[in-house]
């Protein structure tokens, strides 16, 4: 019986067709594992702008010879960026991960408040930084409890793997990375620079220092007449900034000899300037259109680029979106669908005022804020009213609904001419909110949305309400565009593939960007990321024939 499985196996391997190399982390195949997020890039664009691609292999490379899905949405109510890349990275949700949002309040040491970020750690400092720059806090990936398929690809190769992330963003470089990586690469904000952390590294490569003393960021400054001022926000909403950071990955890839030994190496890389630009103009915008197609004739440079690096056929990529966007108020009043913009800064002014009444004189302010969904609550300040989490948690929340109920003012005056003269405003939708203590004990409905909004519980917001505003009403102006919520525009977002494992074609299956990870990791024949959310998605992926032959030929022996 063992001979006549050993003939079977040299059978099987011998026919023709039957014996292409399976993709094998530990032999470099992929010799590149490369991990594409476009930051506030909604899973309709590819399609809205389809006929304005003309380059092979910018998104053409996943549209005409990838496999394209439709219908990509994240399965959580937390859409922001640093929850997005942690659950890319991961291939898990905020309660697998923990990265709620991207900055929150905590207490350090000493007991006093203070913003912390994502990925804010004050042992460590900024490498690479310009003279006279902060230096402190450093940043690592420390918030991040789960690990990441390149963590597992380093792990699954003793080290030898080589990983490193790059995004005008920490947090986007940093959390899609991961933990194990060789470095996270992103912008000092007022000069451009790259820069990392002694996390990683005492200073930055050769390379690093020789491309922050190119010309290369005076050329991105002249590209777009900002000869001065803060980079991050004031080129890096123009195109020339997409083009900029991409010849820095080129650098990157060059200089550290990506997808050149005899592991798979990987890289993660985070276009941010659609979210710099989109949060001033809106997903409708001609500008927002035009820095998508200047996008498009960028990652044409960089992967036809790689293919005479490492070859293309040698590489695998993943494209999805860290979160979608909501329409600014104006476009969707302008599309004649009913829209509101709220004032923040005023609402929790008045959530402050509506609580100290029912618990007057308190030694700290009640409402923290932060970021949505989340309003934070100030635990200490409670407690020394002799005040549970429960209580005031529940309080905040019958404020805040009393409140967009009752006062009118709080809500942005529409324009006049964005509507018929006819149509009314409507008055701003009733919340859905839940405390904090339910999501920790699980006492949320078992529904579509309960699920989600238990995936985005995390312990870092503390004492605190998540909340939703009404569909299409927001935080913010007239013009501006945002996101976070539980809505389909702020989950949709691409998810695309390329690469020798895929059958090309559009899929209309409903997916997620958790399944990146279960799916590389499969590929890769590699352990999955330790909190894994995602399924591996076999519909796209071609049969593996090094093994089905072996199988075929010992089923067929069976029927003998």
């Amino acid at each position: 019986m063992r001979s006549l499985t050993a003939l079977l196996l040299v059978i099987a391997l011998a026919l023709p067709g039957a014996t292409p190399a399976r993709a094998d982390a530990y032999h470099a195949t992929p010799k590149l594992v490369v991990v594409l997020v476009i930051d506030q890039f909604r899973g309709d664009y590819l399609d809205r702008y389809r006929d304005d691609f003309k380059t092979p292999n910018g998104f053409n490379l996943f549209l005409k010879k990838g496999a394209h899905f439709t219908d990509c949405y994240y399965d959580y109510a937390n859409l922001v960026t640093a929850a997005g890349h942690s659950t890319i990275g991961t291939g898990s949700y905020t309660d697998g991960h923990r990265i709620p949002i991207n900055e929150w309040w905590e207490r350090d040491e000493n007991g006093k408040l203070e913003l912390v970020s994502s990925v804010s750690d004050t042992r460590y400092k900024l490498v690479g930084v310009p003279a006279g720059g902060e230096v402190s806090p450093g940043a690592s990936p420390h918030r991040e409890a789960a690990s990441t398929l390149g963590d597992e690809l380093k792990l699954a190769t003793q080290g030898r793997a080589k990983v490193f992330g790059v995004s005008f963003k920490d947090r986007a470089a940093i959390l899609t990375s991961g933990h194990a990586t060789n470095g996270a690469f992103w912008t000092d904000h007022d000069s451009g620079a790259f820069i990392s952390s002694t996390y990683w590294m005492s200073e930055l490569p050769e390379w690093a220092k020789a491309f922050n003393a190119s010309d290369e960021r005076s050329k991105a400054r002249a590209a777009v007449g900002v000869p001065s001022g803060n980079f991050y926000e004031e080129v890096g909403q123009k195109p020339a900034a997409v083009q900029y950071m991409m010849n820095f990955v080129k650098a990157l890839v060059k200089n550290e000899n990506l997808g050149k030994g005899a592991v798979t190496d990987m890289l993660t890389i985070s276009i941010s300037n659609t979210d710099i630009l989109g949060h001033k103009v809106g997903p409708d915008s001609p500008q927002q259109r035009a820095m998508i197609d200047a996008v498009d004739i960028s990652l044409n440079d960089f992967f036809t680029f790689l293919d005479k690096q490492v070859g293309l056929q040698n590489v695998i990529v993943a494209l999805s979106g860290d979160h979608g966007v909501a329409p600014t108020m104006q476009a969707a009043n302008d599309a004649q669908m009913p829209s509101a913009a709220i004032k923040s800064g005023a609402l929790l002014k008045s959530l402050e005022t509506e609580l100290e009444k029912k618990w007057p004189a308190p030694k700290e302010k009640l409402v923290l804020g932060g970021e949505y969904p989340y309003i934070q609550l100030n635990q200490k300040a409670f407690e020394s009213l002799h005040v549970s989490e429960l209580d005031a948690e529940e309080a905040a929340a019958d404020a805040v609904k009393t409140l967009l109920a009752n006062d009118g003012s709080l809500a942005v005056k529409r324009s006049k001419a964005a509507v018929p003269a006819a149509r009314e405003a409507d008055p701003l939708g009733e919340p859905v909110i839940y405390p904090v203590a339910k999501m920790r004990t699980g006492e949320i409905p078992n529904t579509e949305l309960g699920n989600r909004i238990l995936h985005s519980y995390s312990p870092y917001v503390g004492w605190a309400i998540w909340m939703n505003f009404g569909a299409f009403q927001f935080p913010g102006g007239e013009t501006g565009a945002t996101h976070y919520s539980s809505f389909a525009y702020d989950r949709h977002v691409p998810l695309d593939f390329f690469g020798a494992p895929f059958i090309p074609g559009t899929y209309h299956d409903r997916v997620a960007p958790v399944d990146i990870a279960a799916t590389f990791a499969s590929i890769l024949r590699i352990n999955q990321p330790s909190s894994i959310e995602g399924h591996i998605l076999t519909q796209v992926m071609k049969h593996d024939t090094s093994i089905s032959a072996v199988h075929a030929a010992s089923q067929k022996e069976a029927v003998k």
